[in-house]
Protein backbone atom coordinates (compact mmCIF):
# COMPACT_ATOMS: atom_id res chain seq x y z
CA UNK A 1 0.00 0.00 0.00
CA UNK A 2 2.77 2.46 0.90
CA UNK A 3 4.61 1.77 -2.34
CA UNK A 4 1.39 2.27 -4.30
CA UNK A 5 0.79 5.65 -2.65
CA UNK A 6 4.39 6.74 -3.26
CA UNK A 7 4.19 5.58 -6.85
CA UNK A 8 0.92 7.53 -7.34
CA UNK A 9 2.51 10.72 -5.97
CA UNK A 10 5.48 10.36 -8.30
CA UNK A 11 3.20 9.77 -11.28
CA UNK A 12 1.05 12.76 -10.33
CA UNK A 13 4.12 15.03 -10.00
CA UNK A 14 5.55 13.79 -13.29
CA UNK A 15 2.20 14.34 -14.96
CA UNK A 16 2.16 17.95 -13.70
CA UNK A 17 5.63 18.60 -15.12
CA UNK A 18 4.72 17.06 -18.48
CA UNK A 19 1.51 19.05 -18.71
CA UNK A 20 3.36 22.26 -17.91
CA UNK A 21 5.97 21.70 -20.62
CA UNK A 22 3.37 20.50 -23.10
CA UNK A 23 1.22 23.59 -22.74
CA UNK A 24 4.30 25.86 -22.60
CA UNK A 25 5.62 24.51 -25.89
CA UNK A 26 2.15 24.50 -27.39
CA UNK A 27 1.60 28.15 -26.38
CA UNK A 28 4.96 29.41 -27.65
CA UNK A 29 5.11 27.17 -30.70
CA UNK A 30 2.31 28.69 -32.76
CA UNK A 31 0.85 32.03 -33.81
CA UNK A 32 -2.25 33.21 -31.92
CA UNK A 33 -4.86 35.65 -33.25
CA UNK A 34 -6.33 36.56 -29.88
CA UNK A 35 -9.79 35.01 -30.25
CA UNK A 36 -8.86 31.42 -29.31
CA UNK A 37 -10.18 30.07 -26.00
CA UNK A 38 -6.80 28.62 -24.97
CA UNK A 39 -5.07 31.96 -25.67
CA UNK A 40 -7.72 33.77 -23.67
CA UNK A 41 -7.33 31.42 -20.66
CA UNK A 42 -3.54 31.75 -20.66
CA UNK A 43 -3.69 35.53 -20.73
CA UNK A 44 -6.31 35.52 -17.98
CA UNK A 45 -4.04 33.35 -15.84
CA UNK A 46 -0.99 35.54 -16.51
CA UNK A 47 -2.92 38.60 -15.47
CA UNK A 48 -4.63 37.23 -12.35
CA UNK A 49 -2.08 34.69 -11.08
CA UNK A 50 1.19 36.34 -10.26
CA UNK A 51 2.48 33.79 -7.70
CA UNK A 52 3.49 30.47 -9.34
CA UNK A 53 4.18 29.01 -5.91
CA UNK A 54 0.48 29.24 -5.11
CA UNK A 55 -0.31 27.30 -8.28
CA UNK A 56 2.14 24.59 -7.31
CA UNK A 57 0.66 24.37 -3.82
CA UNK A 58 -2.87 24.12 -5.17
CA UNK A 59 -1.80 21.47 -7.65
CA UNK A 60 -0.04 19.49 -4.93
CA UNK A 61 -2.93 19.77 -2.45
CA UNK A 62 -5.47 18.71 -5.07
CA UNK A 63 -3.28 15.78 -6.04
CA UNK A 64 -2.86 14.64 -2.46
CA UNK A 65 -6.62 14.95 -1.93
CA UNK A 66 -7.40 12.89 -5.02
CA UNK A 67 -4.81 10.22 -4.17
CA UNK A 68 -5.94 10.07 -0.54
CA UNK A 69 -9.60 9.75 -1.53
CA UNK A 70 -8.82 7.02 -4.05
CA UNK A 71 -6.84 4.85 -1.59
CA UNK A 72 -9.17 5.62 1.30
CA UNK A 73 -12.14 4.58 -0.78
CA UNK A 74 -10.42 1.38 -1.87
CA UNK A 75 -9.37 0.59 1.70
CA UNK A 76 -12.90 1.25 2.90
CA UNK A 77 -14.25 -1.13 0.25
CA UNK A 78 -11.75 -3.77 1.40
CA UNK A 79 -12.90 -3.30 4.99
CA UNK A 80 -16.48 -3.76 3.88
CA UNK A 81 -15.48 -6.98 2.12
CA UNK A 82 -13.71 -8.22 5.25
CA UNK A 83 -16.76 -7.37 7.37
CA UNK A 84 -18.97 -9.21 4.90
CA UNK A 85 -16.58 -12.17 5.05
CA UNK A 86 -16.58 -12.29 8.84
CA UNK A 87 -20.38 -12.31 8.82
CA UNK A 88 -20.12 -15.67 7.08
CA UNK A 89 -18.89 -17.15 10.36
CA UNK A 90 -22.39 -16.83 11.78
CA UNK A 91 -24.15 -18.44 8.87
CA UNK A 92 -24.97 -22.11 8.99
CA UNK A 93 -23.94 -22.90 5.43
CA UNK A 94 -20.49 -24.37 4.86
CA UNK A 95 -19.57 -22.30 1.80
CA UNK A 96 -16.12 -20.74 1.74
CA UNK A 97 -15.56 -16.99 2.04
CA UNK A 98 -14.59 -15.14 -1.15
CA UNK A 99 -12.74 -11.81 -1.12
CA UNK A 100 -11.12 -9.66 -3.86
CA UNK A 101 -7.74 -10.74 -5.21
CA UNK A 102 -5.69 -8.27 -3.07
CA UNK A 103 -7.24 -9.84 0.02
CA UNK A 104 -6.42 -13.46 -0.85
CA UNK A 105 -4.21 -13.90 2.18
CA UNK A 106 -6.98 -12.63 4.45
CA UNK A 107 -9.44 -14.87 2.60
CA UNK A 108 -7.26 -17.93 3.17
CA UNK A 109 -6.92 -17.20 6.88
CA UNK A 110 -10.64 -16.58 7.29
CA UNK A 111 -11.48 -19.79 5.45
CA UNK A 112 -8.99 -21.75 7.53
CA UNK A 113 -10.50 -20.36 10.72
CA UNK A 114 -14.02 -20.98 9.41
CA UNK A 115 -13.23 -24.61 8.62
CA UNK A 116 -11.77 -25.09 12.10
CA UNK A 117 -14.83 -23.50 13.70
CA UNK A 118 -17.22 -25.65 11.66
CA UNK A 119 -15.24 -28.79 12.54
CA UNK A 120 -15.19 -27.87 16.23
CA UNK A 121 -18.92 -27.15 16.22
CA UNK A 122 -19.65 -30.45 14.48
CA UNK A 123 -17.41 -32.38 16.87
CA UNK A 124 -19.03 -30.67 19.85
CA UNK A 125 -22.51 -31.54 18.58
CA UNK A 126 -21.52 -35.14 17.98
CA UNK A 127 -19.88 -35.43 21.40
CA UNK A 128 -22.93 -33.90 23.07
CA UNK A 129 -25.24 -36.24 21.19
CA UNK A 130 -23.14 -39.27 22.12
CA UNK A 131 -23.13 -38.13 25.73
CA UNK A 132 -26.91 -37.62 25.75
CA UNK A 133 -27.46 -41.03 24.18
CA UNK A 134 -25.13 -42.60 26.70
CA UNK A 135 -26.86 -40.97 29.67
CA UNK A 136 -30.16 -42.23 28.26
CA UNK A 137 -28.73 -45.74 27.93
CA UNK A 138 -27.30 -45.70 31.45
CA UNK A 139 -30.51 -44.32 32.94
CA UNK A 140 -32.43 -47.10 31.20
CA UNK A 141 -29.95 -49.73 32.37
CA UNK A 142 -30.26 -48.55 35.97
CA UNK A 143 -33.86 -49.75 36.03
CA UNK A 144 -32.99 -53.38 35.29
CA UNK A 145 -30.66 -54.09 38.27
CA UNK A 146 -32.82 -52.01 40.61
CA UNK A 147 -35.92 -53.98 39.61
CA UNK A 148 -34.07 -57.27 40.06
CA UNK A 149 -32.65 -56.34 43.46
CA UNK A 150 -36.04 -55.17 44.72
CA UNK A 151 -37.75 -58.25 43.30
CA UNK A 152 -35.43 -60.85 44.83
CA UNK A 153 -35.24 -59.04 48.17
CA UNK A 154 -39.03 -58.91 48.24
CA UNK A 155 -39.16 -62.67 47.65
CA UNK A 156 -36.75 -63.23 50.52
CA UNK A 157 -38.89 -61.05 52.78
CA UNK A 158 -42.27 -62.48 51.82
CA UNK A 159 -41.21 -66.17 51.83
CA UNK A 160 -39.47 -66.82 55.15
CA UNK A 161 -39.79 -70.60 54.71
CA UNK A 162 -37.76 -70.62 51.47
CA UNK A 163 -35.02 -73.26 51.26
CA UNK A 164 -31.45 -72.36 52.02
CA UNK A 165 -30.37 -73.27 48.50
CA UNK A 166 -32.97 -71.03 46.89
CA UNK A 167 -32.26 -68.30 49.43
CA UNK A 168 -28.56 -68.41 48.50
CA UNK A 169 -29.42 -68.30 44.80
CA UNK A 170 -31.69 -65.28 45.20
CA UNK A 171 -29.13 -63.55 47.40
CA UNK A 172 -26.39 -64.18 44.84
CA UNK A 173 -28.47 -62.78 41.98
CA UNK A 174 -29.40 -59.72 44.04
CA UNK A 175 -25.73 -59.17 44.87
CA UNK A 176 -24.70 -59.44 41.19
CA UNK A 177 -27.34 -56.93 40.19
CA UNK A 178 -26.33 -54.59 43.02
CA UNK A 179 -22.70 -54.75 41.87
CA UNK A 180 -23.80 -53.96 38.31
CA UNK A 181 -25.79 -51.04 39.69
CA UNK A 182 -22.66 -49.79 41.44
CA UNK A 183 -20.72 -49.99 38.16
CA UNK A 184 -23.35 -47.92 36.37
CA UNK A 185 -23.38 -45.30 39.12
CA UNK A 186 -19.58 -45.15 38.96
CA UNK A 187 -19.87 -44.54 35.23
CA UNK A 188 -22.09 -41.54 35.89
CA UNK A 189 -19.47 -40.17 38.26
CA UNK A 190 -16.80 -40.88 35.63
CA UNK A 191 -18.61 -38.65 33.15
CA UNK A 192 -18.85 -35.87 35.74
CA UNK A 193 -15.17 -36.11 36.72
CA UNK A 194 -14.01 -36.15 33.12
CA UNK A 195 -16.02 -33.05 32.21
CA UNK A 196 -15.41 -30.96 35.31
CA UNK A 197 -11.84 -31.76 36.33
CA UNK A 198 -8.48 -31.07 34.76
CA UNK A 199 -5.96 -33.87 35.02
CA UNK A 200 -2.61 -32.97 36.57
CA UNK A 201 0.48 -35.07 37.13
CA UNK A 202 2.08 -36.01 40.43
CA UNK A 203 5.29 -37.39 39.04
CA UNK A 204 7.76 -39.72 40.76
CA UNK A 205 10.31 -42.34 39.72
CA UNK A 206 8.60 -45.70 39.18
CA UNK A 207 9.74 -49.20 38.27
CA UNK A 208 7.42 -49.71 35.30
CA UNK A 209 8.40 -53.36 34.89
CA UNK A 210 7.26 -54.16 38.43
CA UNK A 211 4.06 -52.10 37.97
CA UNK A 212 3.07 -54.07 34.87
CA UNK A 213 3.89 -57.41 36.50
CA UNK A 214 1.65 -56.49 39.43
CA UNK A 215 -1.20 -55.46 37.11
CA UNK A 216 -0.84 -58.71 35.20
CA UNK A 217 -1.10 -60.75 38.39
CA UNK A 218 -4.24 -58.88 39.47
CA UNK A 219 -5.99 -59.75 36.21
CA UNK A 220 -5.38 -63.51 36.37
CA UNK A 221 -8.78 -64.28 38.00
CA UNK A 222 -10.65 -62.22 35.40
CA UNK A 223 -8.81 -63.85 32.51
CA UNK A 224 -9.36 -67.33 33.96
CA UNK A 225 -13.06 -66.65 34.33
CA UNK A 226 -13.28 -65.78 30.61
CA UNK A 227 -11.00 -68.57 29.43
CA UNK A 228 -8.19 -66.19 28.47
CA UNK A 229 -4.45 -66.50 29.08
CA UNK A 230 -1.56 -64.06 29.46
CA UNK A 231 1.40 -63.89 27.09
CA UNK A 232 3.86 -61.34 28.46
CA UNK A 233 7.23 -59.99 27.36
CA UNK A 234 8.21 -57.43 30.00
CA UNK A 235 11.73 -56.05 29.98
CA UNK A 236 13.08 -56.02 33.54
CA UNK A 237 14.35 -53.03 35.49
CA UNK A 238 12.65 -50.36 33.35
CA UNK A 239 12.21 -47.13 35.31
CA UNK A 240 10.66 -43.82 34.33
CA UNK A 241 9.37 -40.63 35.94
CA UNK A 242 5.57 -40.57 35.76
CA UNK A 243 2.35 -40.35 37.74
CA UNK A 244 1.98 -44.02 38.77
CA UNK A 245 -1.71 -43.84 39.73
CA UNK A 246 -2.78 -42.26 36.46
CA UNK A 247 -0.51 -44.47 34.36
CA UNK A 248 -1.86 -47.55 36.12
CA UNK A 249 -5.31 -46.36 35.11
CA UNK A 250 -4.21 -46.29 31.47
CA UNK A 251 -2.99 -49.89 31.49
CA UNK A 252 -6.02 -51.00 33.50
CA UNK A 253 -8.32 -49.45 30.85
CA UNK A 254 -6.42 -51.08 27.97
CA UNK A 255 -6.39 -54.52 29.60
CA UNK A 256 -10.09 -54.36 30.54
CA UNK A 257 -10.86 -53.33 26.98
CA UNK A 258 -8.86 -56.32 25.70
CA UNK A 259 -10.65 -58.68 28.09
CA UNK A 260 -14.09 -57.37 27.12
CA UNK A 261 -13.56 -57.78 23.38
CA UNK A 262 -11.41 -60.94 23.19
CA UNK A 263 -12.63 -64.15 21.66
CA UNK A 264 -13.04 -66.94 24.26
CA UNK A 265 -10.03 -69.20 24.86
CA UNK A 266 -7.51 -66.84 23.29
CA UNK A 267 -4.39 -65.05 24.53
CA UNK A 268 -3.79 -61.47 25.59
CA UNK A 269 -0.28 -60.18 24.87
CA UNK A 270 1.45 -57.50 26.93
CA UNK A 271 4.96 -56.29 26.15
CA UNK A 272 7.33 -53.65 27.48
CA UNK A 273 10.41 -52.57 25.61
CA UNK A 274 12.70 -49.56 25.72
CA UNK A 275 14.34 -47.34 23.15
CA UNK A 276 16.91 -44.58 23.68
CA UNK A 277 14.67 -42.09 25.50
CA UNK A 278 11.27 -43.80 25.46
CA UNK A 279 9.42 -46.87 26.66
CA UNK A 280 6.77 -48.67 24.63
CA UNK A 281 3.97 -50.77 26.10
CA UNK A 282 1.59 -52.73 23.88
CA UNK A 283 -1.56 -54.68 24.71
CA UNK A 284 -2.86 -57.04 22.04
CA UNK A 285 -5.87 -59.34 21.93
CA UNK A 286 -7.68 -61.55 19.43
CA UNK A 287 -11.10 -60.17 18.65
CA UNK A 288 -13.32 -58.68 15.99
CA UNK A 289 -11.40 -56.42 13.59
CA UNK A 290 -12.19 -52.76 14.16
CA UNK A 291 -13.08 -50.94 10.90
CA UNK A 292 -10.76 -48.14 9.87
CA UNK A 293 -13.38 -45.41 10.25
CA UNK A 294 -14.10 -46.46 13.85
CA UNK A 295 -10.43 -46.98 14.60
CA UNK A 296 -9.81 -43.28 13.85
CA UNK A 297 -12.44 -42.26 16.42
CA UNK A 298 -11.75 -44.83 19.10
CA UNK A 299 -10.17 -42.27 21.47
CA UNK A 300 -13.06 -39.79 21.24
CA UNK A 301 -15.18 -39.08 24.29
CA UNK A 302 -18.25 -41.31 24.68
CA UNK A 303 -17.43 -43.24 21.50
CA UNK A 304 -18.02 -46.98 21.59
CA UNK A 305 -16.93 -49.31 18.83
CA UNK A 306 -19.93 -51.54 19.39
CA UNK A 307 -22.93 -49.26 19.05
CA UNK A 308 -25.25 -52.02 20.22
CA UNK A 309 -26.05 -51.54 23.89
CA UNK A 310 -25.17 -54.21 26.36
CA UNK A 311 -26.06 -53.78 29.98
CA UNK A 312 -23.39 -56.26 30.98
CA UNK A 313 -20.44 -55.02 28.92
CA UNK A 314 -21.38 -51.54 27.68
CA UNK A 315 -19.28 -48.72 29.14
CA UNK A 316 -19.30 -44.98 28.97
CA UNK A 317 -16.80 -44.80 26.14
CA UNK A 318 -14.58 -42.66 28.36
CA UNK A 319 -11.86 -45.17 29.22
CA UNK A 320 -9.81 -44.76 26.06
CA UNK A 321 -10.41 -41.00 25.90
CA UNK A 322 -9.10 -40.61 29.45
CA UNK A 323 -6.17 -42.91 28.68
CA UNK A 324 -5.23 -40.76 25.70
CA UNK A 325 -5.34 -37.59 27.81
CA UNK A 326 -3.15 -39.14 30.52
CA UNK A 327 -0.59 -40.43 28.02
CA UNK A 328 -0.38 -37.09 26.21
CA UNK A 329 -0.09 -35.31 29.55
CA UNK A 330 3.06 -37.39 30.10
CA UNK A 331 4.35 -36.18 26.74
CA UNK A 332 3.65 -39.54 25.12
CA UNK A 333 1.39 -40.93 22.41
CA UNK A 334 -1.12 -43.74 22.10
CA UNK A 335 -2.46 -45.42 19.00
CA UNK A 336 -4.60 -48.39 18.00
CA UNK A 337 -4.18 -50.87 15.15
CA UNK A 338 -6.49 -53.64 14.04
CA UNK A 339 -6.36 -56.28 11.31
CA UNK A 340 -6.81 -60.04 10.87
CA UNK A 341 -9.09 -60.26 13.91
CA UNK A 342 -6.60 -58.71 16.30
CA UNK A 343 -6.47 -55.37 18.11
CA UNK A 344 -3.35 -53.78 19.57
CA UNK A 345 -2.93 -50.61 21.60
CA UNK A 346 0.57 -49.11 21.69
CA UNK A 347 1.61 -46.59 24.34
CA UNK A 348 4.85 -44.67 23.86
CA UNK A 349 6.15 -42.65 26.83
CA UNK A 350 9.25 -40.53 27.49
CA UNK A 351 11.54 -41.84 30.21
CA UNK A 352 11.23 -38.54 32.10
CA UNK A 353 7.90 -36.73 31.70
CA UNK A 354 9.21 -33.80 33.79
CA UNK A 355 11.34 -32.75 30.85
CA UNK A 356 8.17 -32.47 28.77
CA UNK A 357 5.49 -31.02 31.05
Amino acid sequence: MRLQILFSIVIYAALGVLLYYFFYEYYHGRVWYGDELFYYLVHWAEFHITNNTLVLILYAVSGVAVIFYFFWRRTFNYLQEVVRGTEEFYRENSSLIELPEPLKEVENRLNQTRVEILNNERNAREAEQRKNDLVTYLAHDLKTPITSVIGYLTLLRDEPQISEGLRGKYTGIALDKAERLEELINEFFEITRFNLSKLTLEAERVNLSRMLEQIVSEFYPILTEKGLEWRTDIETGVELVCDPDKLERVFDNLIRNAVSYSYPDTDIYLSLKTTENNVEVSVKNHGKTIPEDKLERIFEQFFRVDSARSSSTGGTGLGLAISKEIVELHGGAIKAESDNESVVFIVKLPVDCQKIV
